[in-house]
């Protein structure tokens, strides 16, 4: 049986409502952009007035809300490596 905490999905309602299962952490986050620490690495959302509703650390299960533009995944998380976080 999968572990919940490996489980990861996305879904976006009229790409103003996000929620996001199997995040580790939110690395940072503004108006503009949301950086997502995943299980499946790091996942950017770019976007206009965005808004963090939620994370629940014990499930993973994260929402959010705003004028969503992107979503792109990172094949290296930055948050790993001490020179990502410099050019964040």
């Amino acid at each position: 049986m999968q572990n919940k905490s490996q489980h990861h999905s996305l879904i976006l309602e009229d790409r103003n409502v996000l929620r996001v299962s199997g995040v580790k952490d939110i690395d940072s986050f503004s108006e503009t952009r949301v950086i997502l620490s995943t299980v499946m690495g790091e996942l950017i959302i770019r976007g206009e007035e965005l808004h963090v509703n939620a994370l629940e650390t014990e499930t993973g299960d994260f929402s959010m809300t705003g004028k969503i533009k992107s979503m792109c995944y990172n094949k290296f998380s930055s948050s790993e490596s001490t020179f990502g976080k410099l050019f964040r």
